[in-house]
This record gives structure tokens, C-alpha cells and sequence, in this order.
């Protein structure tokens, strides 16, 4: 990939989309083509092929999907097996037809079993069963693996495929009902806070409600009061969290430097799992995690955990040995980013 090289970012606008355009443009890349849902719906066949036989991309960076935290993956199974098939479908098959040079494909660690080996190889894939509140989902992006895994094995192609652990950064989805962990928790323990301090004017605009006594009850449907904030589950599972313009450094490297042929040892027998995992191979529970939030935050009050509520898979930490040894790592530290999510969140606050 070289700085005048016409480059397709799929998914400019969300979480690791736009830091991988943020990325390519602080780098000096400026033939990029980015289009919106739209102007581009990737889950339509005929419409793809003709984005991709007009455009005729040389790369092309797959980070549009449709995505969400347990609740969002567990509640529209459907929605998350369709939408991310047929996009991943429709883009790594006109990738191949249009003869894009190299194409690089997002997936997710929830790709790996349930009860992994810890920390999890990218070798464990299909090993057991999933976890079954984003099976769906994890169904999809495992199908994304195998296919560009196949088009590289039977028609030569260059189809990259990474697994992220846990993502948060800038442009995360902030929305209860469809937000990852750490942005709920962001969020919840933010205007907890905001009660606990009467500032109602400022709960109002994040809320995008008008009476303070309808953003209570809301809230408390929620789990949120000044005095407490709910959490799903025992707090007992540990997650790994990566920010995304970590992640968006390592797909601008893999693209720069590597290739199909570089992911795989020369002896294997067979060629299948060739991933990469991207992330920081540290863990913390959801507990200590939540706490770490009241704290960056300054929250005063208390945590309330639903045990009725699923846990998800309880441990799922990222082996990164392999694209650490191939030269990359990450910089941000959790503590560190999560503070700047929250500036970030603080700056741009409205209803998500």
C-alpha cells in the first residue's frame, strides 16, 4: 500500500472505521473513498457490484458491521447473522472480482468457544461450542474468517482477517440499549453522578428529555439513581479492552507490511486459522473495571450487581504473541483511555 494507493474504508463512521480513516489520513493517504448506509447499503448485492466496478479500489479496509453489547446480540439474532453475512459477503466477493490488491477483514474475539484456554490462541477456533447470547453473530464473523481464508487459498487472493478484543475510543455508541460495557458504564456512572449532584439541567440534555421527573423514572428502569448503579451480572468476568486508534494502527501496519503468506508457519499441513488477534493481552473484571470508572469519573455512590442477569463468557483474554512477534503493539493503557473516552463523551454528549 503505498500514499497514493485508492483505499475503501467500509464502516468509515463507526468505532474502528473512523480511526482507521483518521489514521490513513495523519499518515498522508488521500485517495480514500468512504461511503455512508445511505449512499451504500453493503448488504445489497447488485448495488456492491457496482460500487466496486465503478470505484475499482486497489485496498480495502472491511470494518462496516452491524454490532452491539450482550442485550443488542442476544435480542436481534437475526438481524446480527444476516446483516453481517451479507455484507462481509457482498464485499470479500467483489474484493476477489474486481482484483483488490490486498483486503482487510474485522472480526471479533467472540469468534473463539465459550470455555477457551486462557489466554486464547488464534489456533482454538472451532474447538467447542459458543457463548450462546452472541452466537449469531460470532456465527457471522467466523464465516468472514473461513472466506477469506478460502478466496486466498483457491483463487490467490490477499484477504486478511484480524480479531479485536473489546474496542472503545472515540464514536462509540454511547445508546444503552445497543452500547458495549465500558460506554454503558461510562454513561451510567456519568449521570449518576449528575443526580448525585443536582445538576438536572445537564441530565436533561443527555437524556434529551424535558422533565426531570420523567428522566428518574427512566433511569431507574435502568438501574441508575444518585445513590446507586446497577451492573448485569456478578461483576466476576474479566474482559480485555483495546482503544481503537490502537487498533486502527495495527490494520494500517498489517497492510503496510504483511501479507496472506506471512501469517502462517511454511510446515502447517493445513492452512486454516491464519487471524490475527489485535489487543493488549491484560484482562480486568468487570468489578474492578466499573470501579476504575467511579473513579476517573468521581462518583460517590455504591454499585448494585444483578445476578439475574447473564455474565456472558467469563474470561476471554487475547494471545497477541503472534502479531506481536510480526512488529506491532499497543500503546494506550486502560486508564488512560478511559479517561479520554470520558473527555470525549463529556465534549460531545447528547442522546445516542
Amino acid at each position: 500500500m503505498n500514499i497514493n494507493s485508492k483505499i475503501y474504508v467500509a464502516g468509515h463512521r463507526g468505532l474502528v472505521g473512523s480511526a482507521i480513516l483518521k489514521h490513513l489520513v495523519n499518515k498522508g493517504y488521500t485517495n480514500i473513498i468512504t461511503k455512508t448506509h445511505s449512499e451504500l447499503d453493503l448488504t445489497q448485492q447488485e448495488i456492491v457490484a457496482n460500487f466496486f466496478a465503478k470505484e475499482q479500489p486497489d485496498y480495502v479496509f472491511l470494518a462496516a458491521a452491524k454490532v452491539g453489547g450482550i442485550i443488542a446480540n442476544n435480542t436481534y439474532r437475526a438481524d446480527f447473522i444476516y446483516e453481517n453475512l451479507m455484507i462481509q459477503n457482498n464485499v470479500i466477493h467483489q474484493s476477489y472480482l474486481n482484483n483488490v490488491k490486498k483486503l482487510l477483514f474485522l472480526g471479533s474475539t467472540c469468534i473463539y468457544p465459550k470455555n477457551a484456554p486462557q489466554p486464547i490462541k488464534e489456533e482454538y477456533l472451532l474447538t467447542d461450542v459458543l457463548e450462546y447470547t452472541n452466537e449469531p453473530y460470532a456465527i457471522a464473523k467466523i464465516a468472514g474468517i473461513k472466506m477469506c481464508e478460502s478466496y486466498n487459498l483457491q483463487y490467490n487472493t490477499n484477504f486478511m482477517a484480524v480479531m479485536p478484543t473489546n474496542l472503545y475510543g472515540p464514536n462509540d455508541n454511547f445508546n444503552f440499549e445497543k452500547s458495549h460495557v465500558l460506554p454503558a458504564l461510562i454513561r451510567k456512572i456519568h449521570l449518576a453522578k449528575l443526580l448525585s449532584e443536582s445538576k438536572h439541567n445537564e441530565v436533561l440534555k443527555d437524556l434529551n428529555l424535558k422533565s426531570i421527573a420523567e428522566a428518574k423514572h427512566y433511569l431507574s428502569t435502568i438501574g441508575v439513581t444518585k445513590n446507586t448503579v446497577e451492573i448485569w451480572g456478578t461483576g466476576k468476568p474479566r474482559r480485555e479492552f483495546l482503544w481503537s486508534e490502537d487498533m486502527a494502527s495495527a490494520c494500517v501496519f498489517i497492510m503496510e507490511n504483511l501479507e496472506f503468506k506471512d501469517v502462517y508457519p511454511k510446515s502447517q499441513h493445513q492452512i486454516k486459522n491464519v487471524h490475527l488477534n489485535i489487543g493488549t493481552g491484560e484482562d480486568i473484571s468487570i468489578k474492578a473495571l466499573a470501579e476504575l470508572v467511579k473513579g476517573i469519573i468521581g462518583y460517590k455512590g455504591s454499585f448494585v450487581y444483578n445476578t439475574k442477569k447473564p455474565d456472558g463468557t467469563l474470561n476471554k483474554l487475547t494471545d497477541t504473541t503472534k502479531i506481536n512477534k510480526l512488529g506491532w503493539e499497543h500503546k494506550v493503557n486502560l486508564k488512560d483511555g478511559i479517561n479520554k473516552l470520558y473527555q470525549w463523551y463529556l465534549k460531545t454528549a447528547r442522546e445516542f
